[in-house]
């Protein structure tokens, strides 16, 4: 059984619309509602535009510099629209479907947030040895902005544990590396024309043609190199790169005098991305001199040494023998600027995430409550009692 407290900050978090466009406020005061207590250090840490915050608390005594002991559980807040047609029931309601529950988040990753959330509540702070922290972030869907803010203004005199679990769903596969993702965009210009001389203008969507079939070249040719760590990447042992999102022209009767291409690529922990950021750039101007490109985002790698602490707990109490990497990003890639030890550890399938009737099976949810305590108690004491 799971504890009623998280199954009821579970349902109330998926209820909340933390859609990235919007705040994710109401559900940093519903969990700083439950957290605040005596004996926690609680901050509500707003953006700078003040519509969203992350949330940080700490239990049990403060962080030892010298040795840095403790835990932190990390999750987002934020989660991605509900937009898709097919939905068999309401997105933002947490639906009982025998075996699993469904709605928006149910998977991506409000339900390990509830389960963090609970269990410190359950605590007794003055019971613990070591601090347990919870970081919960926002628009983790968006380019890790939340984490990246934390990270970034995070004082340097006030240490943390150096040992983090960021909760994202990976059916309780203990995660210890993932790729990190550069996103670009290449324009192309032109010159405008009626339609009907076109050969007055320049088309700018014309000579996206030869740089699109230059970058799938490009993609096949990464598909077939085998980099540093990417037998850790089974199902991608490459550096992926996709071509995302093509967008130019103003009307049928006009020749368009502008074009751009959104792509992204996934580097793996090792990877030089400037050298790999370089080669997409020689290929795009091969294929049409006068374009540029502009980085739009990039999200950091994840790479947590095999013999951490807190790997080698993780894989202990969930008997995996093996080290393993994840193809997506998460925010221990920012957060990995603080000199910590991430592990990326949660119940829940990823490949449900991000779409109609996203599920968590209960099973999973059971066993990381029961493992969470185990962990919570090896590196903090006190969370068994």
């Amino acid at each position: 059984m799971i504890d009623p407290l998280a199954l009821d900050l579970y349902s109330r978090l998926v209820a909340l619309d933390t859609t990235s466009s919007a705040s994710n406020l109401p559900a940093i005061e519903l969990l700083a509602g439950v957290l605040d207590r005596r004996g926690s250090d609680l901050r509500i840490l707003r953006s700078p535009d003040g519509r969203k915050a992350n949330l940080w608390a700490r239990l049990g005594p403060p962080v030892d510099a010298a040795g840095r002991g403790g835990l932190v559980l990390s999750g987002h807040t934020d989660c991605v629209p509900a937009l898709e047609d097919d939905w068999s029931s309401d997105p933002f309601r947490l639906t009982d479907r025998g075996d699993r529950w469904v709605g928006r988040g149910a998977a991506d990753m409000k339900g390990f947030v509830a389960l963090a959330a609970a269990l410190a509540v359950r605590l007794d702070p003055a019971s613990l040895t070591r601090p347990l922290g919870l970081l919960f972030t926002f628009d983790e869907e968006v380019g890790m902005l939340g984490a990246r803010d934390f990270a970034r203004a995070w004082p340097a005199d006030e240490p943390l544990p150096r040992a983090w679990v960021i909760g994202e769903p990976t059916s309780l596969a203990v995660v210890r590396m993932h790729k990190g993702h550069l996103k670009l965009r290449v324009a192309l210009a032109g010159r405008p024309a009626h339609s009907g001389t076109p050969q007055l203008g320049d088309n700018a969507i014309e000579k996206s043609a030869p740089v699109v079939a230059a970058l799938a070249a490009l993609r096949r040719a990464l598909e077939s190199e085998r980099p540093e760590l990417g037998e850790y990447f089974p199902e991608a042992p490459f550096v992926p790169l996709n071509v995302a999102r093509i967008d130019g022209g103003v009307a049928l009767n006009v020749v368009p005098d502008r074009c751009t291409i959104d792509l992204g690529t996934r580097p793996l922990p090792a990877a030089d991305v400037e050298a790999l950021r370089a080669r997409i750039e020689a290929v795009v101007r091969d294929a049409a001199p006068g374009a540029s490109l502009e980085t739009l985002g990039w999200s950091e790698p994840l790479l947590t040494a095999e013999a951490s602490p807190i790997h080698r707990e993780l894989l202990a109490l969930t008997g995996q023998r093996d080290s393993r990497g994840a193809p997506f990003a998460t925010d221990g890639g920012p957060l990995s600027a603080l000199d910590i030890d991430a592990v990326v550890w949660g119940p829940g399938d990823i490949s449900v995430a991000h779409r109609a009737d996203e599920w968590m099976p209960k099973a999973d949810m059971e066993r990381a409550s029961r493992l969470l305590v185990e962990l919570v108690d090896r590196f903090c004491g006190g969370a068994s009692a």
